[in-house]
């Protein structure tokens, strides 16, 4: 279920269908836009990652699965010589009645003061990056809060709407307006515009070396669910050039 959401909330440019896997592509921005996810089981695997392996040679990026950790795909790729890295972690929370956000504004579409600290906090990468970013945003229905101080945007974030689900992205703080509380008050603008839109639940993923994000979002109420981590069979880190997770 929750691969579906993560599909639904932060979608890829492209997708291919290879023997019950799905391979997703973006031009290398994220991770998670940018790898295998493995619905079902292949009937042959080796052929399976073969086929993969020779999709994304020809768009010159490194074959990634985004794989949940110990399963005998895993295993199998380990042992194939990927490696793996960016451990991440699921958290989701039922939603009662969010908190008050006083001063956050919410939209349908990032305007340009959200998407210029966003990316002064989490981009990588030339203009086309970005560009490749906007048509991810722009994947799916969303809202977009910012709260503002006396120097412009000083907090953004994203929630995706997917049925009854909520899925929060994006979450940035301007480096010098930090530890202000401005994290928290952003989640909770967006819980709240969510809940006025019918959400009843919220997913996030967060980096597992992330403690004071983690810290944050159990603050909220959020628990683990699960984890997930990828797998390269090259021996760097793909390109990628906004932070995969929250």
């Amino acid at each position: 279920m929750f691969d579906e959401l993560m599909r639904a909330g932060w979608p890829a440019i492209e997708e291919a269908r290879v023997d019950g896997w799905i391979a997703r592509f973006s031009s290398g921005v994220t991770q998670r836009a940018n790898s295998v996810v493995p619905k079902a089981a292949p009937a042959d695997l080796d052929a399976a990652i073969a086929t993969v392996q020779d999709l994304y040679e020809q768009r010159g990026l490194p074959t990634l699965f985004q794989l949940t950790p110990g399963t005998d795909l895993d295993h199998a790729l380990a042992a194939r010589g990927y490696v793996g890295g960016s451990p991440t972690s699921v958290h989701t929370v039922d939603l009662g009645t969010p908190r008050a956000a006083p001063g956050v504004d919410i939209a349908d579409a990032p305007d340009q003061d959200w998407l210029d600290l966003w990316w002064a906090v989490d981009g990588r990468g030339d203009s086309d990056a970005l560009a490749v970013a906007q048509k991810i945003l722009a994947g799916g229905p969303a809202l977009y809060a910012t709260v503002r101080d006396e120097h412009g945007a000083a907090g953004v974030g994203r929630l995706a709407l997917v049925d009854d689900w909520g899925g929060v992205y994006c979450l940035a703080v301007r480096p010098d307006a930090r530890r202000r509380g401005l994290g928290r008050l952003v989640l909770d603008g967006l819980l709240a515009a969510g809940r006025e839109r019918g959400i009843t639940r919220s997913w996030l993923q967060v980096r597992a070396e992330n403690l004071g994000a983690r810290r944050l979002y159990q603050r909220a109420g959020y628990t683990e669910v699960s984890r997930y981590h990828y797998r390269s069979h090259r021996r760097q880190e793909p390109v990628q050039h906004v932070h995969p997770e929250t």
